[in-house]
């Protein structure tokens, strides 16, 4: 996993895991692919979303969210307490929405955590695999995806 604030910043889960987290990330134009959110789907089933979290799917782009959607994914995260977007760069790029406030900690599956990079300067950014993502998604920390 890249730790905060830098891509560089790179542990094994084991050593973050048990790391609570308020949002995960899942998509935009890095591990937004069909394949990367078929991971997402298949890990979580249909368990729903921890308490607290806040899940984002985010496809690469509208041929992925059509895949994403015809597979009956974005029924399946809506039902678990996700939110899913149309492909745009979100809260990759400290958008419009999915910004993560002073002090929160969120994962994701983008290719950047520099300190702003997703909302507040205050805010800390773990960058992990689509699988350790759902995995943390369903348990409300940092959580290795081979214990799931």
């Amino acid at each position: 996993m890249a730790c905060p604030h830098n891509v560089d910043n790179v542990k094994p889960v084991s050593e973050v895991e048990g790391t609570k987290v308020d949002q995960v990330f899942v998509g935009s134009c890095t591990n937004g692919r069909f394949e990367d959110i078929k991971i997402v789907a298949e890990m979580m089933g249909d368990e729903p979303v921890a308490k607290d979290v806040r899940l984002l799917i985010i496809p690469a782009s509208r041929t992925e969210y059509m895949k994403v959607l015809r597979a009956g994914y974005v029924e399946q995260f809506m039902e678990a307490g996700a939110i899913v977007e149309a492909p745009c760069c979100g809260p990759c790029m400290g958008g419009s929405f999915g910004l993560l406030g002073d002090g929160e900690v969120g994962l994701a599956t983008s290719n950047r955590n520099f300190r702003g990079r997703e909302g507040s300067p205050e805010s800390f950014v773990y960058l992990s695999s689509p699988a350790t993502a759902a995995a943390s998604a369903l348990t409300g920390e940092i959580t290795d995806p081979r214990k799931i």
